[in-house]
């Protein structure tokens, strides 16, 4: 029998942290972070973690389990997502995913194949390709993979070096095209997702009122911290909230131009956010500020999904 599981999608700051706890309290559930950045020890603010005190009030999975100079892909989210799904089922809980990394979460619920070990050990692919994109620049490296995975690489960014290098990676280790690598919806994890969204300008605000709050939270010394550590070179330097900062830190540009560029980035990633969502996966979608009863309406369709799947 297939493990149930309840999803929370959405942009970043349309309240998918606040949803998760009360649902789980109520249907006596455990959270297992669907975020890729939420994974490094020391990376709280920026990565709007959940306080001490939430995850005191339910059990949180996923998070703080890498120190910031480690990596940690997507093969490895989709392989400690479905370990702690089986664990928290089989304490008799059920297992609630929230995050808004829409490429995890993708992989996880249709089962794709990332080639396990043999990829994520692949080093010397990884650095061969890193050191391809350094000396003949990003669009050399898509056109590599367009040349040998069109459909993944019209799915990819030009930008996003670290998914094509992924893509590479697939193809360069088992001889499949990273865009195959999927089979069937997996069989093992049955899922509501639940999509959370809002009008762009409720959100667009709550993005900025956000940002505001982190810098005020000390924002600027988490971002200091990491960048002492040689965070710029780090693939958790790469988040944004922290990227932005760098300069300021540096001394080649002003803080408020700093905070500027994490607003205007966050908006724009919550739009690809939603696009990814939209496009890739089966969702149910509410609006938690449109009206009082929403949060009733979502209990409500939890509950009856549950009793459907016995």
């Amino acid at each position: 029998m297939a493990y149930k599981v309840i999803v929370i999608v959405g942009p970043t700051a349309v309240g998918k942290t606040s949803l998760s706890l009360a649902l789980a309290q109520k249907f006596n559930a455990e959270i297992i972070s669907g975020d890729s950045m939420q994974v490094y020890r020391g990376l709280d603010i920026g990565t709007a973690k959940a306080t001490v005190d939430e995850r005191k009030l339910v059990p949180h999975h996923l998070i703080d389990i890498r120190e910031v100079n480690q990596r940690f892909t997507v093969a490895d989210f989709v392989q400690d997502a479905k370990d702690q799904i089986k664990k928290i089922s089989n304490r008799k809980k059920l297992p609630l995913i929230v995050g808004g990394t829409g490429f995890y979460l993708q992989a996880l619920l249709a089962g794709y194949n990332l080639g396990g070990n043999e990829v994520k050990n692949s080093q010397d692919i990884r650095i061969k390709f890193q050191n391809f994109a350094l000396k003949n620049g990003k669009k050399a490296l898509w056109s590599y993979l367009n040349e040998i995975d069109r459909v993944a690489a019209a799915q990819i960014p030009v930008n996003n070096v670290r998914r094509i290098i992924r893509a590479i990676e697939v193809y360069e280790v088992t001889g499949c095209k990273f865009s195959e690598q999927f089979d069937q919806p997996d069989r093992e994890i049955d899922a509501l997702v639940i999509g959370l969204n809002t009008e762009r300008n409720v959100l667009y605000e709550r993005i900025e009122q956000r940002v505001d709050q982190m810098i005020h939270e000390g924002l600027v010394d988490e971002a200091r911290w990491l960048f002492q550590k040689g965070g710029i070179d780090f693939q958790a330097g790469k988040g944004i909230g922290y990227k932005e900062l760098f300069p300021f830190i540096n001394g080649t540009d002003s803080l408020a131009n700093g905070v500027a560029e994490i607003k205007k980035n966050s908006r724009h990633y919550a739009k690809r956010q939603l696009t990814w969502f939209r496009n890739k996966m089966d969702v149910t979608w509410f609006n938690l500020f449109s009206d009082e009863t929403e949060i009733e309406k979502i209990e409500n369709t939890v509950l009856l999904w549950l009793k459907e799947k016995g």
